[in-house]
């Protein structure tokens, strides 16, 4: 793809700074940038990379005024980038085949819909139902009563349990389960005994799913991932979960049974969030907190055991001083029985006409006297 800045201006409402006539050919961050490339810079600690960069050109924000090379000012850099990432893509996208392979098996009574592809060797079992234009790769499993919407993209390796509900423009990346059963045991006598997880799971619209996400049925009812939420890679979502519209969950997060993740929260990497708790709207889990309590709304938390994250840093920064404090106390304890001896020795010395014993009774320094 080749475009002059002014056209790409042009397409994200922006103003051109410099010279127009720049060809830009590719998108690239503002390190890795070279000739040819558009980059982007948002945040004002960053501008001093823009002497440094090799990008022919930068999107900038509406106040930026210095000219290092030619730019575009925009009102939100990071956006306008993601906009015209989405141009270069459709140059460069990936072709997905069409058509259903001859080594896929399909139920007999699977309700295929219009322009549905099916890969190799996948497996759709009966009374499976697959929306319009739906793309299934090769190596997917579809279980019997499962339903995908309109517009899906599934990619390989993917396993779909029976009776999952999974809605339109859904995209499933490689190795994710989908409908597995939830952990639930009861110990009888000794011996764990399987409760058996009758419950399905809901996939709402727009929601994309990353490699190798566990997403566990519910015991009964339904787990549910609500419309437009994102969820990163190697992702655990246990039995009963409840996750609104619109919440991030980043890679390696563990969610426990009945939590429930209210709209537009975000869980960040290694977060681990106990069994029927509630996160509430809005709110951030920062990396590797470990959550033991609910989270109210438009608040954010980090740590272990999770707590206010301004009260986590003060905590972290004491403990960071921790041998210091420990050294700090050694010493203390040194002056401390330093000064204790000299007290001891200027109350004997005091008494006069005494006996060491006797001046330590009268003094009242008992480790000095021998008990009674």
């Amino acid at each position: 793809m080749r475009k002059t800045l002014t056209e790409i201006a042009n397409i994200v409402d922006g103003e051109v700074l410099g010279d127009g006539n720049v060809v830009i050919t590719g998108l690239c961050g503002i390190k890795e940038a070279k000739n040819g490339d558009l980059s982007f810079v948002a945040n004002p600690k960053y501008f001093i990379l823009i002497e440094k960069t090799l990008a022919s050109a930068l999107l900038v924000p509406r106040d930026f005024t210095a000219i290092a090379k030619p730019v575009i000012r925009v009102d939100d850099p990071s956006v306008a980038f993601v906009k015209i990432a989405a141009l270069f893509l459709e140059d460069n996208l990936l072709e997905h085949f069409k058509g259903i392979h001859p080594t896929a098996i399909i139920a007999p009574d699977a309700q295929m819909g219009k322009n549905v592809s099916v890969g190799p060797f996948a497996v759709i079992e009966s009374k499976a139902q697959i929306g319009n234009n739906t793309i299934i790769y090769s190596g997917c499993y579809v279980g019997r009563k499962a339903t995908i919407g309109k517009d899906c993209l599934i990619y390989p390796n993917v396993s779909m349990r029976e009776r999952i509900q999974i809605g339109d423009r859904v995209i499933v990346h490689s190795g994710a389960v989908i409908g597995s059963d939830g952990f639930g045991f009861v110990n009888v006598k000794g011996v764990h005994q399987k409760i058996p997880q009758i419950g399905t799971v809901v996939i709402e619209d727009d929601v994309e799913i990353g490699a190798n996400v566990t997403i566990d049925r519910a015991r009964f009812d339904r787990t549910i991932i609500g419309r437009g939420t994102k969820i990163d890679n190697l992702v655990h979502i246990a039995h009963n979960v409840t996750i609104g519209e619109h919440c991030i969950i980043v890679a390696q997060a563990g969610i426990s049974g009945s939590v429930a993740i209210e709209k537009n929260a975000v869980l960040a990497g290694q977060a681990g969030i106990a069994g029927h708790l509630t996160i509430g709207e809005g709110a951030i889990v920062a990396a590797q907190a470990g959550v033991t309590k609910s989270v109210p709304a438009f608040t954010m938390v980090s740590g272990y055991p999770a707590k206010p994250h301004d009260t986590a840093k003060k905590v972290n920064a004491c403990v960071q001083r921790l041998p210091e404090y420990i050294k700090t106390i050694n010493d203390l304890e040194k002056k401390l029985k330093s000064l204790e001896d000299k007290i001891d020795k200027c109350a004997l010395t005091a008494v006069s006409g005494k006996s060491v014993k006797a001046a330590a009774k009268k003094s009242g320094l008992r480790k000095y006297s021998k008990k009674k």
